[in-house]
């Protein structure tokens, strides 16, 4: 028998206000998980490549995801986070612990994305801007998308083995990193450092209970699919199709579940 039920459980989810993260948070809640969901609200792209309805969902607080969950029956509550900032891992497990108690998962969702590059191309093949790899585009990206995740790693295993714990799930969202990722380099050189950290933490904290991985969606509609991309994910992949938030978020709540306890190390690559 497959059982999801996760109740008594605590969550803490970045990236939460929309998109994967919104939807790993109501797949979780109602199996029975507190959810705590952090966000950082962002400056409108303001670009032809990209719908209005992105910029929208960027620009968001969480106040819907959680008022959607409480009225769903389940537990949720939010705070905003700037994740470059190294004394922000800490303060939201005090906040979620503050709200719920000890946190049992961890899904590291949020990212820093940009686009950048080392060839003179200004924008890419779907006419999304470009820009040179330099410090800055550097920096941005690892601060949110490797640096974030290791300390909230580090917080969530010195909490998890201080209390006695002997049950808890890391899970990272990641994309085409190790192999390179073209008009996005930053980007995907952080997501194949952050499979490291993950799958680090697998290794050495499994003997305390925890499970890590990290989840690999297909291209997932959050709300920048454009024409163009969805003309070449039809074309491409096995299944000739879009992804929804909510077909990731049920892989993120198997990881989580007890069906879940034996899956470690792995990264685990959706069509």
């Amino acid at each position: 028998m497959i059982d999801t039920r996760l109740d008594g459980k605590v969550a803490l989810i970045t990236g939460a206000n929309h998109g994967i993260g919104a939807a790993a948070a109501v797949a979780l809640a109602a199996e029975g998980v507190s959810v705590f969901l952090t966000y950082k609200r962002l400056d409108p792209l303001r670009h032809p490549a990209y719908p209005e309805a992105y910029d929208r969902a960027r620009a968001e607080g969480a106040d819907g995801v959680v008022r959607r969950i409480r009225e769903a029956g389940g537990r949720a509550a939010s705070g905003e986070a700037d994740l470059t900032d190294p004394a922000v891992p800490k303060t939201l497990f005090d906040q979620a612990e503050k709200a719920f108690g000890p946190v049992d998962i961890l899904v590291n969702n949020a990212s820093g994305w940009g686009s950048d590059t080392f060839t003179p191309a200004e924008s890419d093949g779907f006419g999304r801007p470009l820009r040179p790899v330099d410090a800055e585009t550097h920096d941005g990206q690892f601060a949110v998308d490797v640096r974030a995740p290791a300390l909230l790693i580090a917080e969530f295993a010195r909490r998890h083995i201080e209390r006695g714990a002997t049950w808890g799930r890391i899970i990272g969202l990641t994309s085409e990193g190790p192999r390179g990722f073209p008009s996005e380099v930053s980007y995907g050189a952080s997501k194949a450092a952050q499979e490291s950290y993950t799958m680090s933490a697998a290794h050495e904290l499994g003997p305390y209970g925890i499970t890590a991985n990290m989840v690999h969606p297909p291209i997932t509609d959050t709300g920048w699919i454009n024409e163009e991309v969805e003309k070449l994910a039809r074309v491409h992949g096995p299944l000739r199709s879009v992804g929804q938030p909510e077909d990731v978020a049920e892989v993120i709540t198997f990881l989580a579940s007890h069906q879940g306890r034996r899956v470690t190390a792995q990264v685990v690559k959706m069509s």
